[in-house]
């Protein structure tokens, strides 16, 4: 991340006026018109001390009533309650609540799970021009922020270093990066253990969905259904076994993870632990990936293919961003005679496209560490779908976005599908030098991105149903605000 001068960043040209954010406050004075007027999101439990941290600065720096901590605020009643309160502004006929809305940017502070919060909010809300989102790097493996240029290790929390950010953010470009939906759904098995997952399991975008559309074929009692989204990757298998044994321990004993150093060295103890690194002996074969569910995949409308998995992988990867495991590249950068033999084409965010990553264990995923070095290439989709097979195993674990669950199986007839597929859109802060790349930097290169657009859902389902993160549900408008001022 380039380096800026925190003398000449004026701290003006980013707070927002109290009555723009609070209905019906006073105007005491003629406010100053901020050329970067950012809205702050901090999860104060992230990064040990340091999330409290940087809310105390953040709130010292700016107006204290435009940082929130998530703590004690979701996002989703935070901007329901500042776009209605901007919109009622704009219809009085205030200009400056036109500008602020028109420059305004978001600010995440936490791991990537509390990222993924705030973009599947944004996301729901469906405005004519979303507000673009910046991300500090609070969390273990920070593959949102680092895949965007914003660093992964965590950030000084001073007066200095928050205003060396805030200057980056004021001059970062602006780039699409694409949201994927996923949908479980599995019914109650006549026998076995296969209780639903706990809400406090699930991670923030992965949520009960109890209204089934009639032609959803499991449309009956007893079945149950999740949907919910990601943005940098969905992954099952040893991987995200070990992420969910971190996280338990985490919960059981926080006063361990105040560290980023602690955290990661402790997470590579737990591979260990979990076998990751001797697979062959500690991790039965039922749970590898062949094993366990067929996959197929979808490169063009209609023409669902199976993938061939082969015997030996033990986690499969479903990949959105070039950052996974705290910033190794699993896709790699594929040579010109497999892009032409397998069709491939380079990992962009933007293309409606997932990169499937297949490992063996965790000696094949040091090859990352190695120029050039890469995972097994299973395919390019714009969807994927994964049939468990009946009486496999009962349970797996899966991964979204850095946050793991256990996931039951049924151990009777009755099969569990997971899909995922292209959602939408939304935009993010990078600074000019990031990893990341949009496919409108490549205009000569081949893409399926425009298949999504003709592609109709087997399961026809509603707009708000299907295309939904389901995060922003207390987001609704006022009868006396005009609704079509907003979308």
């Amino acid at each position: 991340m380039a380096v800026a001068d925190s003398e000449s960043v004026k701290l003006e040209e980013f707070k927002i006026p109290t009555y723009i954010l609070v209905h019906e406050a006073k105007v005491e004075n003629i406010p100053e018109e901020p050329k970067c007027p950012v809205i702050v999101f901090i999860n104060s439990k992230s990064g040990g001390q340091l999330g409290g941290d940087l809310l105390v600065t953040f709130r010292k720096l700016l107006n204290e009533k435009q940082v929130f901590d998530l703590g004690e605020e979701a996002p989703d009643e935070v901007l329901r309650r500042i776009y209605v309160n901007l919109e009622k502004l704009k219809i009085s006929g205030d200009e400056l609540a036109v500008k602020i809305q028109d420059r305004l940017k978001l600010i995440v502070a936490g791991g990537d799970g509390t990222a993924g919060w705030l973009l599947g909010v944004v996301s729901d809300l469906k405005l004519s021009h979303s507000p673009p989102i910046a991300t500090v790097p609070l969390g273990t493996g920070n593959n949102l922020p680092f895949s965007f240029g914003w660093g992964k290790k965590n950030p000084g929390t001073d007066d200095n270093s928050v205003k060396l950010f805030l200057g980056e953010v004021m001059k970062a470009k602006e780039m699409k990066i694409d949201s994927w939906h996923i949908i479980m759904r599995m019914k109650t098995p006549k026998e076995g253990s296969c209780d639903p997952i706990a809400p406090l399991e699930l991670p923030h975008s992965l949520h009960a969905f109890h209204r089934c559309s009639e032609a959803d074929e499991l449309n009956v009692e007893g079945c149950h259904t999740f949907r919910g989204g990601f943005w940098n990757y969905f992954s099952m298998g040893m991987d995200a076994q070990v992420s969910y044994a971190f996280h338990s321990e985490r919960k059981l004993h926080p006063e361990k993870f105040k560290n980023q150093l602690i955290n990661q060295s402790t997470y590579a103890k737990l591979g260990c632990t979990q076998g990751w690194f001797c697979a062959s002996l500690f991790h039965p074969a039922s749970r590898n990936i062949a094993q366990l569910a067929k996959v197929k995949v979808m490169r063009k409308h209609g023409s669902w293919q199976e993938l061939h998995i082969h015997q030996s992988i033990r986690s499969i990867i479903c990949l959105n961003l070039p950052s996974f495991s705290g910033g190794l590249n699993p896709w790699g950068t594929p040579n010109s005679k497999k892009k032409r033999d397998r069709e491939l084409t380079p990992p962009f965010v933007d293309d409606g496209l997932l990169e499937i990553v297949g490992f063996r264990d965790a000696w094949h995923g040091l090859v990352l560490l190695a120029p050039n070095g890469h995972g097994t290439r299973l395919a390019q989709a714009h969807r994927i779908r994964f049939e468990f097979h009946k009486g496999a195993c009962d349970h797996t674990f899966m991964r979204i976005d850095g946050e793991p669950w256990k996931q039951p199986l049924p151990v009777d007839d009755d099969t569990v599908v997971v899909e995922i597929s292209h959602l939408g859109q939304v935009n993010m802060l990078a600074t000019h030098d990031c990893r990341s790349k949009s496919i409108n930097d490549h205009k000569t290169t081949p893409s399926h991105h425009n298949d999504e657009e003709e592609d109709s859902n087997e399961e026809d389902f509603t707009e708000e149903e299907f295309r939904k993160f389901g995060a922003a549900d207390t987001f609704k408008i006022p009868d006396e605000v005009d609704i079509s001022q907003l979308s």
